[in-house]
């Protein structure tokens, strides 16, 4: 009988390419994560990887293994889901935070998936900025999941007893109004834009710091039409003709007409995506919901881009 547990072991050797890699991300030592696919491989009768002191290089036979790893693995997650809701009731509930622009794109889509409406899981949500869902898992019990984003390396904190798992880089793209007469998809110079006003950030936020930072690099002091913490508003001023403005792309998924979005090569910017929970959380209600926001995050090109299919686990800070 195959063990679970291995399984996942498995997924992550191959998304990290080395055992050490994998025993970092589950908690465990380098030498458990050997003897856990040795397990395996005596199992399966099948070599699984092409071991080297710094590597181990998938087989054909790991790779086909994966694929049906992840299924099976989700299968599992969903019989412990059903389990729970059939025994105490509130078991079934996820409390999640999430920050306005991924609700906004991911969570519709979410509840109109079929798969997600047949586990009966419900969501209990907290809709805010990451600095007010990370209080309800410091205050330990108000949220079992929290979905972040983190701009730069400061300007956001948690406690080392969370776990945590990064989901992917949301891009930010340069929008300008379509009447100033340049086409969408155009890339530009930087110099290009220094004489038009801006709709920036409130000064002394961190996100603010680490695009002023940025634009100070590419020698761009922009002429401020308007401070805006909203990316809604701004998209909406930009189209008004207000000014440009920096705005990710998950926050684009109800853009208004009149603005385009171009390629400016010295303004790169992603902010991280994370999810972050307290390590009492529920795992097949948490492993559950990543899958399928993963499922949806690839639609928009957010997310780990060469990973082995299915739930990735958390690890700690």
């Amino acid at each position: 009988m195959i063990n679970p547990v291995h399984l996942r072991t498995l997924l992550e050797v191959i998304r990290h390419g080395s055992f050490s890699g994998a025993a970092t991300s589950l908690g465990y030592t380098a030498s458990a994560v050997s003897q856990q696919m040795s397990a395996l491989e005596r199992d399966t009768g099948a070599t699984l990887f092409t071991r080297s002191a710094r590597s181990a290089l998938p087989t054909d036979a790991a790779l086909a293994m994966s694929r049906h790893a992840a299924k099976v693995l989700t299968d599992i997650d969903a019989l412990l889901a059903s389990t729970a809701r059939a025994g105490s009731g509130p078991a079934h509930e996820l409390r999640l935070g999430i920050f306005p622009s991924l609700a906004t794109f991911a969570l519709p889509r979410l509840l109109r998936m079929p798969e997600w409406q047949r586990l009966g899981v419900s969501l209990r949500l907290f809709v805010g900025e990451p600095a007010h869902t990370i209080q309800g898992l410091r205050t330990g019990g108000d949220l079992d999941l929290a979905l972040v984003y983190q701009v730069g390396q400061a300007g956001l904190a948690w406690p080392s007893t969370l776990s945590r798992q990064w989901i992917g880089d949301d891009d930010f793209r340069v929008i300008l109004p379509e009447g100033w007469g340049i086409r969408g998809g155009s890339r530009v110079t930087a110099d290009q834009l220094a004489d038009m006003p801006w709709i920036m950030h409130h000064p002394g936020t961190a996100d603010a710091t680490v695009i002023e930072r940025l634009f100070a690099s590419c020698n761009l002091h922009p002429r401020i039409a308007a401070y805006c913490d909203d990316f809604n508003a701004s998209l909406e001023l930009a189209a008004a003709g207000l000014g440009a403005a920096l705005v990710p792309e998950l926050a684009m998924v109800n853009r208004p007409e009149g603005i385009v979005a171009l390629d400016v090569p010295e303004i790169r910017l992603a902010r991280s995506i994370f999810a972050l929970r307290t390590g009492d959380a529920d795992d097949a209600r948490v492993r559950l919901f990543m899958d399928h926001l993963a499922e949806i995050l690839r639609s928009k090109s957010i997310g780990p881009k060469h990973t082995a299919p299915g739930y990735a686990p958390f690890s700690g800070r």
